[in-house]
């Protein structure tokens, strides 16, 4: 199901480069955990949801790395790159063997019926 987004024949050439490098930076650290790590956390501090999802990996003892950028004010346009990049709604997005399977409760519930370790378990899908 592919999204929705804006096709690039649809963005004049004099802002290409503009909207290519938007949070280029972020994006970049980002995408380089999702890939290289088996599990990833992206947060920002004051969310209880987040802090949740990471209780709940640390109790399942399931190692992860977590990302976190700023507070409800602080970096809410890194926040907001993110958002865009996945098309996932709210934090924490969690990623697991780079696919993102959602946030806090939608961890909690892999967890609980057994996929999440399951998943862990398998090889890493190839990028497409």
């Amino acid at each position: 199901m592919p999204r929705k987004t804006l096709d690039s024949t649809k963005i004049h050439n004099a802002i290409q480069d503009t909207v290519a490098d938007n949070q280029l930076e972020i994006m970049n650290e980002v995408i380089q955990a999702v890939e290289s790590q088996d599990i990833v956390v992206i947060g920002m501090s004051g969310n209880p949801h987040v802090g949740k999802a990471r209780k709940a990996l640390t109790a399942a003892n399931l190692p992860f790395t977590y990302l976190q950028y700023g507070g409800y004010i602080s970096q809410w346009r890194k926040r907001n790159a993110v958002k865009m990049w996945s098309g996932w709604p709210t934090f924490p997005m969690v990623f697991v063997k780079g696919t993102l399977i959602g946030g806090g409760e939608e961890t909690q519930a892999l967890i609980n019926s057994g996929e999440l370790q399951t998943t862990l378990n398998q090889p890493k899908a190839a990028a497409s």
